[in-house]
């Protein structure tokens, strides 16, 4: 998507005519622009501030030089560049589709035969690339444009040169997270060549194929540690097949390929697979009599063979990722082999190979990011602005406080009042949208939202004097983040939308948020704690309370500040909720080591199910006297149902999604006396009772987690609306994100200050201690700042 020119932007550069902004990075701005033949292009600019740092302009011209000499259809071209101008720039050819990541967050995963046509053509990219002596280093969705003709690899910024010294650089790691080989994460800087593109390219055909990436989501340590020492989640590629390998150089079918181990039966339990069709079970039987006539031919005492397994384009697609992901740099194939071994055609100038909701995608994609901007007319006498422009808020109080007497009616004076809302029927709404879970597993949590926002858009349209007037709409997503996208697009939709807040889930808020991304409609996440990629990459992210992993912290705090303080902590990671597990388990391991506590680690499995037996057993045989559960809901209650049968007694902790109704369900009396960490206060805090009082006045009832943190993001908002509305304008949606990301707001909960460069909470406080006591949920009060005896 594209943004307006700003005033200290240039017209023309070096022959362009500048249209639009298409982004703005470290090294400088991408803008929209035409070329003398009428082309289209993505003009990178140094920034002024970097264009005489020679580091700087040794790295652009670099990445000139990259870019330069790959020749491939499949990677975008230079089409021009300036690299000694004062201020240097690069020239490439516009795609005008979104990127994979934005597709499969919005659209789901693509089919096999769509991710085989997407590996055929972007290995025969990467191939280019290495063929012209470079590694790419930063192969990941974010970096492939999706067209109408076919994908496109771009970014050469961290690219090098085979022989480049950078590469033997050690502890350095070059790349992105969950999408980098096992050498890279090692910053193993001898180690890195083609074969790390291969895998993560292999990352990147497995994200588009199952909708997540194969190392999952998490902290940068946690992400680097799976890749190092995990086998990659690829389930649901091809469930029902055995896992053969694919035909030609990648490999013979039911062989390993030369100089090729045996596959491992042990790795088909660890990725979901069946096992090979060549690991007989040990009890097969190999002699049983068969009748057979005396005059038979000799093969008929023969069994019969059984057939191969057929292929099909999914389990082909499977061996291949698994031949690509391998931990081994040199058991990985080429990348022009790769695009040899698929015989797929590459995409022939149509949308034929992806499906329809991508290719509407890209159609809309490319409809907005074309709609270019007129040229502004040259007024040879301006005239001033009507003086009976209605005035804004600002200006009435001024106006007044001076003496004068507004001589209208109370329709003239209400319109004086509201000038984003009156004026005629041409007039819009200011309208903040709400997306969360209102009919399902979450629902308690959305209703609490819904009904916080609505009473703080009540409360400001009932003030005497305000300067529009305010409506609230909800979408619900049902919790399910296959029906987030579409709930997110319902509001989207809706031109009258200025910022969302939602939703009510983790998963739910990572599936709305390219909608929002392509709006360019802020999005405010209030109980999303976990990080993805795709939130550090997007704009219009804002997230208004700590991460899981800084609520981890305030756990360990907590635990060791039990009395009495346990000696040997158990930490227990349950695999079956893996993001948000990961990231409490690690920072919560970090905490334990820094505070010289280390934690006794257990790492259980999604397949364990009810049997946590043998791992409370193990831990208690160590000593274990206080336990830090990491894990979902339903885990947690078998957990503590576990260590209820074995009579333990000592300090039990969970991480937040814990904290729900169905640990309590679960669990029965075994949840008496555990203490979960979250980002969400109580009502009963002191400084939430004005608003707990209105709540029940307005609704009826005392309100619901997360409804103060809703109230305060809803009021923030509010806040940068009545800012922009002073100055006479309706905003623009991607307008409010600078404001809301540079905000100081002191909420109810707690302060609202953020990076302004990524959107994330940015202040020491809100996690708050809630413990089970009597079958519910008790608020204890803000977990501890500081480390026990800090």
């Amino acid at each position: 998507m594209t943004e307006p020119l700003l005033p200290r932007d240039p017209s023309v550069l070096g022959g362009h005519r500048l249209l639009a902004r298409l982004g703005a990075g470290g090294m400088g701005v991408v803008y929209l622009a035409r070329a003398a033949s009428g082309a289209l292009a993505a003009v990178k600019v140094i920034q002024a501030e970097h264009a005489d740092d020679e580091d700087f302009r040794a790295r652009f011209r670099r990445e000139a030089d990259a870019a330069r000499r790959v020749d491939s259809p499949w990677a975008v071209p230079v089409t021009d560049a300036d690299l000694d101008a004062e201020q240097p720039w690069l020239a490439t050819a516009f795609v005008p589709g979104p990127a994979l990541q934005e597709a499969v967050t919005a659209c789901g995963p693509l089919p096999a035969g769509s991710v085989r046509l997407l590996a055929k053509s972007l290995a025969a990219a990467l191939a280019a690339v290495h063929a012209a002596g470079l590694v790419h280093r930063d192969v990941k969705p974010g970096n492939v444009l999706l067209a109408v003709d076919g994908p496109r690899l771009i970014d050469f910024g961290i690219a090098r040169s085979l022989d480049d010294t950078a590469l033997t650089s050690a502890d350095l790691v070059i790349g992105t997270p969950g999408f980098l080989a096992p050498e890279q994460a090692r910053a193993d800087g001898g180690e890195l060549g083609p074969a790390s593109d291969v895998f993560s390219l292999g990352c990147l055909l497995a994200y588009a194929a199952t909708g997540r990436p194969p190392f999952g989501y998490g902290t940068a340590d946690a992400l680097l540690y799976r890749t190092v020492h995990d086998e990659p989640d690829l389930a649901g590629i091809a469930d029902a097949a055995p896992a053969p390998a694919a035909e030609g150089p990648l490999g013979a079918t039911g062989r390993p390929a030369p100089g090729q181990n045996p596959p491992d039966p042990r790795l088909a339990f660890r990725s979901g697979a069946a096992p090979h069709p060549q690991q007989a079970p040990a009890d097969t039987p190999t002699d049983v009599p068969v009748d057979v006539p005396a005059d038979a031919p000799r093969d008929a005492l023969r069994p019969p063979e059984r057939p191969a397994p057929r292929a099909t384009p999914a389990t082909e697609l499977l061996a291949l990722l698994r031949r690509c992901l391998a931990k081994d740099p040199a058991e990985r194939p080429t990348a022009a082999r790769i695009e040899a071994a698929l015989a797929e055609d590459v995409p022939r100038g149509t949308a034929d190979w992806l499906p329809p909701p991508v290719v509407r995608m890209i159609a809309d994609r490319s409809a907005a990011m074309l709609a270019l901007p007129d040229v502004e007319p040259t007024l040879a006498d301006p005239t001033p602005a009507p003086a009976s422009a209605p005035p804004t808020r600002r200006r009435l109080l001024l106006f007044t406080a001076g003496g004068a007497v507004l001589a209208a009616g109370g329709a003239a004076g209400a319109w004086a009042l509201r000038p984003g809302s009156g004026g005629g029927p041409a007039a819009r709404r200011w309208t903040i949208g709400l997306q969360g879970d209102l009919t399902g597993p979450a629902a308690a949590i959305g209703r609490a939202q819904e009904r916080a926002a609505r009473l703080a858009v009540e409360e400001y349209n009932a003030r005497r004097l305000t300067s529009f007037e305010l409506t609230l709409r909800t979408s619900d997503d049902a919790g399910r983040p296959d029906r987030a996208a579409a709930a997110a697009r319902r509001l989207a939709d809706d031109r009258d939308v200025l910022a969302v807040i939602g939703s009510s889930t983790d998963h739910t808020s990572d599936a709305a948020l390219s909608v929002y991304e392509g709006a360019l409609i802020p999005l405010v996440m209030v109980v999303g704690g976990r990080t993805a990629p795709e939130q550090q990459q997007s704009r219009m992210f804002l997230r208004a309370r700590p991460t899981h992993s800084y609520a981890a912290i305030r756990a360990v705090y907590a635990l060791l500040g039990s009395d009495p303080a346990p000696r040997r902590p158990g930490l227990v990671e349950d695999r079956s909720d893996e993001t948000v597990a990961w990231m409490y388990s690690t920072m919560s391991a970090f905490t334990f080591r820094q505070l010289g506590r280390p934690a006794r680690p257990r790492v259980v499995p999604a397949s364990l199910g009810d049997g946590f037996g043998p791992v409370v057993d193990d831990l208690l045989d160590a000593g274990v006297d206080a336990f830090l559960y990491c894990g979902p809901a339903v885990g947690a209650a078998r957990f503590a149902r576990t260590l209820a049968d074995r009579r333990f007694r000592g300090p039990r902790y969970a991480a937040e999604p814990a904290l729900d109704p169905e640990f309590l369900r679960g669990a029965g009396p075994a949840a008496e006396g555990w203490r979960i960490t979250t980002a969400a206060i109580g009502p009963e805090d002191p400084r939430v009772r004005t608003f707990a009082a209105a709540h029940r006045k307005r609704f009826g009832a005392a309100p619901g987690l997360w409804a103060v943190e809703t109230y305060d993001a809803v009021k923030l908002v509010i806040r940068e609306l009545e800012r922009t509305a002073d100055s006479g304008t309706r905003p623009e949606p991607r307008a409010l994100m600078q404001p809301l990301r540079q905000a100081k707001y002191q909420g109810l909960a707690r302060p609202l200050l953020f990076t302004a460069d990524r959107g994330e909470y940015n202040a020491a406080d809100g996690v708050y201690l809630h413990e089970v006591r009597d079958g519910a949920f008790r608020y204890v009060g803000p977990a501890p700042a500081l480390p026990p005896g800090a």
